[in-house]
Parts: structure tokens; sequence; C-alpha cells
């Protein structure tokens, strides 16, 4: 726990003042008992319970009071809220390497199940993207809160040639900041651009449209979810990718389905061996301040889904928590004056 007034910590030396006062005001009313032997065998008759239940209530007021004194420091802590996630791009290779069925019943109809199961889960004030990535990418669905919508546009995925991964990521960028230039083909060695026809709307953050890059990972409206299954082949380096990603400070989260050793699968006439290239996914991840998740099943996938989920729904970040303190201190307070009331007749 941090503090952003630390100076009034100072403060709670009060309390130790407190508690000699108390211990004066006892002084002075047992020798208030000497004189009137009356009031010396009332409290003789008093059992240890009653003796030990009359210090509860100052015992009370002053933890309440620690509280309020600890509150106007305004402590810092780090805590499980709500994540302020409001756009998500699943990011889906289609590619010809996902009809293979190292994972039942193949690689696509998983990660579609997955992806379907995943969008389920999520809360209804998250929007949600759907962009699809082989040797091109393309958006399949623009940011929506629509579930159905999403559901048809992963169940319409067709197996193309090639895997670009880079694309995939440049594509989630340009469908989270429609108004931005993000240039794919320039960096490619070409002259064209995104489409332009994404919307008017402005990007979610504008730090996004700036030159000057912001931290990794700092960009906390909105996120990118890659599964691919292979090693890109077409395509923007999607290190060079990742990097473009980090400078907007969003987070690519990356997802391998398949088995590092590959298997051999055939399209269109062809034998082919699909490996899934593991580092360069963690690198993705890594350079993005995200997480590198492996599914070698279904079960797997389902299993990272769930877990993104969650991740996705509930972070730890900093919060200032003066206000449940003082909450907590006031409570407190006004416990030990009830007690004092029912008990004694009086406050305190």
């Amino acid at each position: 726990m941090s503090f952003l007034w630390p100076e009034l910590l100072w403060s709670l030396l009060a309390l130790p003042l407190l508690v000699l006062l108390y211990w004066l005001a006892l002084r002075r009313g047992k020798s208030s008992a000497v004189d009137f032997p009356a009031l010396s065998l009332a409290r003789e008759a008093m059992g240890v319970g009653q003796r030990v239940r009359r210090h509860i209530p100052p015992l009370l007021l002053l933890i309440g009071l620690a509280a309020l004194l600890v509150a106007a420091a305004r402590p810092i802590a780090v805590m499980r809220l709500p994540s302020q996630q409001q756009t998500i791009v699943l990011a889906m290779d289609v590619s010809g390497s996902m009809r293979a069925n190292d994972v039942e019943p193949n690689r696509l109809a998983a990660s579609q199940a997955a992806a379907k199961a995943f969008i389920a889960a999520l809360p209804r004030n998250v929007k949600v993207s759907v962009v699809a990535f082989a040797g091109t990418a393309q958006i399949a669905q623009l940011p929506t809160h629509n579930r159905d919508d999403l559901n048809t546009a992963i169940d319409s995925f067709q197996l193309q040639r090639g895997t670009a991964t880079g694309n995939g990521i440049l594509m989630s960028l340009a469908a989270l900041f429609p108004g931005s230039s993000i240039e794919l083909d320039a960096l490619q060695g070409r002259d064209s651009r995104f489409p332009r026809g994404l919307g008017d709307r402005a990007p979610p953050d504008d730090r996004a449209s700036r030159s000057a890059p912001v931290a990794p990972g700092s960009f906390n409206t909105a996120a990118i979810i890659m599964l691919t299954d292979g090693q890109r082949n077409s395509g923007v380096d999607p290190l060079l990718a990742a990097r473009w990603a980090a400078d907007r400070g969003v987070r690519v989260y990356t997802v391998g389905v398949g088995t590092v050793e590959g298997t051999v699968i055939e399209f269109e006439g062809w034998s082919m061996r699909v490996r899934l290239d593991e580092d360069t996914l963690k690198t993705v991840a890594e350079l993005t301040k995200a997480e590198y998740f492996h599914a070698a099943s279904a079960d797997d996938l389902l299993g990272v889904y769930r877990t993104l989920s969650s991740r996705l729904a509930m972070e730890k970040r900093e919060t200032e928590i003066s206000a449940l303190l003082a909450l907590g201190g006031a409570a407190i307070i006004m416990m030990a004056a009830l007690l004092s009331l029912w008990w004694y007749r009086r406050i305190i």
C-alpha cells in the first residue's frame, strides 16, 4: 500500500495520547471509588466479563479514528476490479492448415466453437470485432455488441492459402482505430493503405493517432486476441506489426493452437507439414505486454478462452481506497456509540 498524502500519517501519533487520556480517566475513577466505598463495592460486584465489556466501545472508537486518519492520507492499493476493456478484437487464422485434425474435430471448428463460447461469456457492455487472416487479412465484423452478428461472422470463415500473422495484427489495429492512418502495404514496400471505409468515428483514444508512441500495454480500453496454428509465410513481419501495436499501447494476446512438432495436411493437391511458431507468438505477446497461451486440444482451447475471459473481465490495478477506509471507520465509530448507549445509556 502507498499513500498520496503520506505526511498525514503523522496524525496517528494522536492515538497514543487518547489512550493516555483514557487511562488517566480510569485512574481518576478509581480514586473516586476510594472516597465513596459504595462505588468500590459496586466495582467488586462486577464480573470479569462486565469489566472487559466496558472497554469495548472506547477500543472500537480508537480503531474507527485510526481508520479515518489513514483514509485522510489517501491510501493506494492494488485490487481486482472490473476491467475497463470496451473493445476486443478476435484475430483468427483461416489458413489451409486449420483443417488439420490433431485438434478434434479440426483446428478451425475447435477455434470457432471456443471463440463463440468466449464471446458468450464476456460482459454485455464489451464490443467485439472479428478479423480473419490467411495470406491476407480482412475485417469479418466491425466492433459490435450484437452477439448473433459475431457468431454469424465466425461461422462464415472460409479456408484460404497463406499465413500472414502480421497482417492480422495490423488489420485488428485498423478495426480498433478506424480514423488512424495505419499503413499495411507501405510496410511491404507498396503505396496503398488500409481501406478507409471503416467508419467516421474518432479512435477510442486520441493517443493512438499521435506520432509519439505510448507505453506498451497502456491502452486499457481495447485488446487483441490472435489465434493461429502456423508459421508466417507471407505479409508483414508479425514482430514489426507487434511493435506498431505496442507503440499504441494495445496488448496482443496470442494463442497457439496445435502442436510444436506439427502435422502433415493435404490442401488442393499439396502435402505439407505445418508447425506452430511458438517463439514468434511469445515475442509478440511479450512486446505488447500481453500473454501467450498454448492449446494442444479442443479442451485446452476452451480453457484458454475461459482464462482470457476472466482476465479481460477483471484486472488488477492501483486504486485509491480512502473512501472504503473512511466508510469502515465511520461504521466502527457508529457501532461504538450504539453499544455504549445500549449498555450504559450514554455515548462512550
